[in-house]
């Protein structure tokens, strides 16, 4: 692949900014891309490179910005210029045409016209943009004051930073929903799953939390997405109609929902209506209806709104579809780290266009709470749930030839007994050769998330394991071309490439590795904070109880997994052999040991006068130091601009070395004299 140059001067860093603005829009927006992906991450590293050698060419509308490193001590309000009013909701045919009935007897017309969205099933928020720079997100709240999560929103890729060509000038306020793709929280939830954790509901609830998560790292990981839909002053938008609005926020680089209709009439809305209520369930997201605008912004004006609801919208709720089907059987399935998981097997039924044959019963507790039995009716649903569930047994169906579920005592895969602690919900086999685990184990760590091993599919694992050629995974490094040629269903072609992909991952990243290594507790959020503190594998190898705990986010639990771990006879063995595979993740850099902040972790706080909260930080990184978010024990300065609230009470309570601006400004004139005071 061709590199690419590292701009050396402050324009040719702007046009390069520019590229990388262009390709996120026509990936993310107009998902028509013009590069491959490693294309696109050459641009990237250009950037990076280029703004580490120029701290001070940082701009917050730097692609490089999009994940702030510093966590959020919480979540200031911050009221709503606009009040976000509620829609009403309609729930049958009958009360949309009550709805349209209304509308055009208060505008006097035989017929209006409508613009019909779909009713994304996310978490509704404000974007505001200032002279088109991207300034602050707000929840939706009350409707009248919401919470800031502009650093969460900022590591939404298709959410532009700067608006396109012909922003308008002051303040825009744009409103939309910020959601999760199913495919991203089915894969969510199934590393979840792997790891004996309790699974997220549905999307919306997991959206939510994630737009309330402190750490923006984590946000980012999630890979939400978002629709614009509205702005909350039309009329100085320059437009007369929504379907314009809808067409100029896309104009502006703006992700907008491409199946709005603007229709005429009762029966262009009926026709959408009868669309969606059986097609949703092939989207990519869940929505829970429709939403019903009359597209004239005059003719809004004039129907006004009460107290909470515009009277020219309606929201068309679909009904949650649900089937009566039979319990068939129950059966359980062994993960990664030996939890047991029962599933329900149903007579397969049609939900939301999908068949469905299974439904998750998380664990025996739910199984109980349900009181289900083998051979019910039972009533299944998928309206915001992704993942299907049975609601509930027909108990007044039942024959009297229904049983009851009971629990295996042993492993199905492998016959060892298996163990039910007093402080899970969960059971869990034990069993050290349990061919069950031992497949789950391969499939984590070829994951995408983890070494990103393309071509180590089910099927492949299921043969590996069975004909005993890969049991854990140093063993992959052992297979060659011609041995994976002879599995079924693989040809030369397929082997050779998944030969290629696992040698490949050798030098994959480090904290890629030890989320893959599948250690209990160790998610990705947590492998790359180890990875960035300890840098190598021999530093994480080495590091005792309490040097894990002095890591930020790295509580009692996890440090103590840690060190059970990587003391084990198992864990001693797999990190040998993978070793002697040639498997050699890169050490991640770090600052150089002479700087002179090196291990010394700052917080910042207030408003400074002479220094932007990005360059306060990039000027403490370029000495070595660590930049947090939040005032701990660990914290060795607080750097307090004015108007420093609740972080200088804290520092202060806890006897935390304390700096203005002004001596903020002479500790970097001489680091050395501040590193001092830590050095005794």
């Amino acid at each position: 692949m061709k590199s690419v140059e590292v701009p050396t001067t402050r324009a040719a860093l702007e046009t390069l900014k520019r590229a990388l603005r262009r390709h996120d829009r026509l990936y993310y927006v107009e998902a028509r891309p013009e590069i491959t992906d490693g294309e696109y991450d050459a641009l990237y590293r250009a950037l990076l490179a280029a703004e580490k050698l120029h701290p001070d060419w940082v701009t917050p509308d730097s692609p490089s910005q999009r994940v702030s490193e510093q966590p959020l001590g919480g979540f200031r309000t911050v009221r709503h210029s606009v009040p976000m009013l509620s829609i009403d909701n309609g729930y049958s045919p009958d009360e949309w045409r009550e709805f349209d009935a209304r509308v055009r007897k208060s505008l006097d017309v035989e017929a209006v016209d409508y613009v019909v969205e779909l009713k994304i099933d996310g978490v509704a928020i404000v974007l505001r943009y200032d002279d088109g720079q991207f300034a602050i997100g707000i929840t939706r709240g009350d409707g009248t004051v919401g919470d800031d999560v502009t650093q969460n929103l900022r590591t939404l890729k298709g959410l532009p930073l700067t608006l396109g060509e012909g922003a308008p000038k002051g303040t825009l306020e744009v409103r939309g929903e910020v959601y999760l793709e199913r495919a991203q929280f089915d894969a969510i939830n199934a590393e979840r799953a792997a790891q004996g954790e309790a699974l997220y509901a549905n999307p919306r609830n997991l959206t939510a939390g994630s737009l309330k998560t402190l750490d923006a790292r984590e946000v980012s990981r999630r890979e939400l997405s978002y629709f614009a839909y509205a702005v909350a002053d039309p009329p100085g938008f320059g437009v007369s109609t929504q379907h314009e609005v809808l067409a100029r926020l896309q104009s502006l680089g703006l992700r907008v929902n491409r199946h709005a209709r603007r229709v005429h009439g009762v029966e262009g809305v009926e026709q959408e209506i009868e669309r969606w209520s059986k097609g949703r369930g092939q989207l990519g997201y869940d929505t829970d209806g429709l939403v019903i605008k009359v597209d004239d912004l005059g003719q809004q004006a004039v129907l006004g709104a009460t107290s909470k609801s515009p009277r020219w919208a309606l929201a068309y709720k679909f009904e949650t579809e649900s089937a009566v089907t039979r319990l068939l059987d129950i059966r359980v399935q062994v993960g990664r780290t030996g939890a047991v998981t029962p599933v329900a097997d149903l007579e397969p039924v049609l939900l939301l266009g999908t068949r469905v044959a299974r439904a998750t019963l998380h664990n025996l507790d739910e199984v109980r709470r349900l009181d289900i039995r083998i051979g019910d009716q039972v009533v299944v649903e998928k309206g915001g749930e992704v993942i299907p569930k049975v609601v509930r047994p027909l108990v007044d169906q039942r024959t009297g030839e229904e049983r009851e579920f009971e629990f295996p005592t042993l492993c199905p895969e492998c016959g060892t007994p298996l163990v039910h602690a007093e402080d899970e919900a969960v059971i869990r086999c034990d069993g050290p050769a349990c061919p069950a685990q031992r497949r789950a184990r391969l499939l984590h760590y070829a994951s995408k998330g983890a070494m990103d091993i393309a071509g180590l599919g089910e099927a492949v694992v299921e043969q590996l394991v069975a004909q005993g050629l890969a049991n854990d995974p140093a063993d992959l490094y052992d297979l060659t071309a011609q041995t994976l040629a002879g599995l079924e269903r693989m040809g030369g072609k397929s082997a050779a490439n998944l030969a290629r992909g696992i040698a490949e991952s050798k030098t994959g990243s480090l904290d890629r590795l030890l989320f893959g290594l599948g250690i209990r507790h160790v998610g990705k959020t947590i492998a790359h904070t180890l990875a960035g503190h300890f840098s190598t594998l021999e530093h994480i190898r080495a590091a005792t109880l309490e040097q894990f705990l002095e890591v930020e986010d790295i509580g009692p639990v996890v440090a103590e997994s840690l060190v059970r771990w990587f003391a084990s006879d198992a864990g001693v063995d797999l990190l040998a052999r993978l070793e002697a595979a040639g498997v050699a993740p890169p050490p991640i850099e770090r600052a150089a040991a002479q700087a002179p902040w090196t291990g010394l972790t700052f917080v910042l706080t207030g408003t400074l006068e002479h220094h932007t909260r990005l360059s306060a930080t990039a000027a403490v990184q370029a000495l070595g130091g660590t930049v947090a978010g939040s005032v701990s024990k660990k914290t060795h300065v607080v750097v307090a601009g004015t108007e420093a609230g609740s972080k200088l009470d804290r520092a202060n309570e806890l006897g935390v070395r304390v700096l203005d601006e002004s001596e903020f400004d002479a500790a970097l004139a001489d680091p050395a004299a501040l590193a001092a005071e830590f050095s005794a």
